[in-house]
C-alpha cells in the first residue's frame, strides 16, 4: 500500500505538487453557515468526496471492504467497489443499505466476463462504473519485485472474480483442460503450503474439500490470465455503453487530448489520476495534469481527481483547481490497518471536518465557490 512505481518519483510528486499551491483567506465574510455538498451524477453528496477504490485490503484488515462500506454508509460517503476486492461486490452493497456506491471496472480479456461484471454492478446498485485505464499493464514496483509479492498470486484480491458464474465457468474449463502434473510427487516447503492454503480459502466452499481440488489454482491462473486487456481502444466505449446504463467514469485521464476525446466520445465522467504513483514513474503530478484537463472538457463533464489527497485542505485545492469531487485513498487504508471500521470512520470524518473548516475560514460558505482564484502559486 505504501509503495509505488519505479524509484517512486511520481508519488513524491503528486505530494509536491499540491506543495506549489496556497490558499489565500477572505475575512469579514458571514461563514456561519456552510453547505459542503456536491452533486454527481444525479445524487446529492455530503461533500466532494468518495472512497477511491483499493484492492486486496484483506492484506490490512480481515474485514477488509465491508468494514470500509460500513464507515461509507455511516457518513453518506460514496464507497467505489475495487474489481480486486477481498469481498463480492453484493455482500458489500448489503453492508451499504442504500448509501451510494460505485463499481471500478478493470477491463478483462473476455468480453463475457466484463457484460457479467456490469450485471452484478447494476443488480448491486452501484450508481457508475469507474473503467480504470491506467492500469491494463501491472507497474514496474521494485518493493513487490523485492519481496517476490503478487496478493494475487496467492488468491488474495480476486473475490469479484471467484464470486462470478463466468469466471467460475471459465475456471472450470481451464482445470478439465489441464494436464497431469508435471511434477508428480513435488516436494512441499512452507512456504508453498502456505500459498497453497491462502489459494484454496479464496476458493467457495470447504477448505479441506479446496485443498483437493484443482479449481482454487486454476482460479488464480485463469485471473492471472485474463484481468485486464491491454488492447483496449476508444472504439470499445461504444461496446461498454451497450451493455451497461450506468455513468462511464474514466479513470486514469492526464492528457488534455485523451480529456477532450473522452468529451467527444460522450463519455460521462472522469478522473485525474496516477494510480497513486503505483504505475508510470517520471509521470506528470495529478495535479498539475489537473487544471489542463478541466480546460479541455470545458464543462461537458464532471472531472474527479485522486492521488496525493492528504487532507481536507487537500480536498479544498483539487476542487478550486476544478475538480467537482475528489477520491481519497491511502488515508483511508492506514486508518483500516490501525482500526478496521472506526479507523476508516475516523480518517474520513477528519478529512470532511477539516475541509468544512477550511471552507469557512478562507470567507467561503459553499463548494461552488472555490475557483482558481482562491489560489496563489507558492515562489
Amino acid at each position: 500500500m505504501a509503495g509505488g512505481a519505479g524509484d517512486e518519483d511520481t508519488q513524491r510528486a503528486d505530494r509536491a505538487a499540491f506543495d506549489r499551491w496556497a490558499v489565500v483567506p477572505r475575512v469579514l465574510r458571514d461563514v456561519s453557515a456552510r453547505d459542503t455538498s456536491v452533486e454527481l451524477f444525479g445524487r446529492r453528496l455530503p461533500a466532494p468526496v468518495l472512497l477511491d477504490p483499493v484492492g486486496a485490503l484483506e492484506l490490512v484488515h480481515p474485514e477488509a471492504d465491508l468494514a470500509v462500506a460500513r464507515a461509507a454508509a455511516a457518513l453518506g460517503v460514496p464507497m467505489v467497489f475495487s474489481n480486486q476486492a477481498s469481498v463480492p461486490m453484493e455482500a458489500t452493497a448489503a453492508a451499504m443499505g442504500d448509501s451510494p456506491r460505485w463499481m471500478q471496472l478493470y477491463w478483462s480479456t473476455s468480453d463475457e466476463l466484463v457484460e457479467s461484471l456490469l450485471g452484478r454492478a447494476e443488480a448491486s446498485g452501484c450508481e457508475a462504473v469507474v473503467v480504470t485505464l491506467d492500469t491494463t499493464m501491472l507497474g514496474w514496483r521494485p518493493r513487490d519485485l523485492d519481496l517476490g509479492h503478487l496478493p494475487f498470486a496467492l488468491g488474495k484480491g480476486i473475490a469479484q472474480y471467484t464470486s462470478d458464474p463466468v469466471f467460475r465457468r471459465l475456471v472450470e474449463e481451464r482445470a478439465a483442460a489441464a494436464g497431469a502434473p508435471r511434477d508428480p510427487q513435488p516436494r512441499p516447503t512452507v512456504a508453498a503450503v502456505r500459498a497453497l492454503v491462502g489459494i484454496a480459502r479464496a476458493w467457495p466452499g470447504p477448505l479441506v474439500a479446496n485443498l483437493r481440488s484443482p479449481l482454487p489454482r486454476a482460479a488464480v491462473e485463469t485471473f492471472l490470465a485474463i484481468y485486464s486487456r491491454p488492447s483496449i481502444t476508444w472504439a470499445d466505449l461504444a461496446w461498454l455503453r451497450e451493455r451497461t446504463r450506468l455513468p462511464i467514469v474514466l479513470k486514469g485521464v492526464l492528457h488534455p487530448d485523451d480529456a477532450r476525446r473522452a468529451a467527444d466520445e460522450g463519455v460521462d465522467g472522469l478522473v485525474v489520476s496516477t494510480h497513486g504513483g503505483r504505475q508510470v514513474d517520471r509521470s506528470i503530478a495529478a495535479l498539475d495534469a489537473l487544471p489542463g484537463v478541466v480546460e479541455a472538457v470545458d464543462d461537458r463533464m464532471p472531472v474527479l481527481f485522486d492521488s496525493g489527497v492528504r487532507s481536507g485542505a487537500d480536498v479544498l485545492v483539487a476542487v478550486a483547481l476544478g475538480a467537482r469531487a475528489v477520491l481519497l485513498g491511502r488515508p483511508w487504508v492506514w486508518g483500516l490497518g490501525l482500526a478496521g471500521e472506526a479507523g476508516v470512520r475516523q480518517v474520513v470524518e477528519d478529512v470532511l471536518g477539516e475541509f468544512d473548516l477550511t471552507l469557512g475560514l478562507t470567507g467561503h460558505t459553499a463548494v461552488g465557490q472555490l475557483t482558481p482564484q482562491v489560489l496563489v502559486r507558492r515562489p
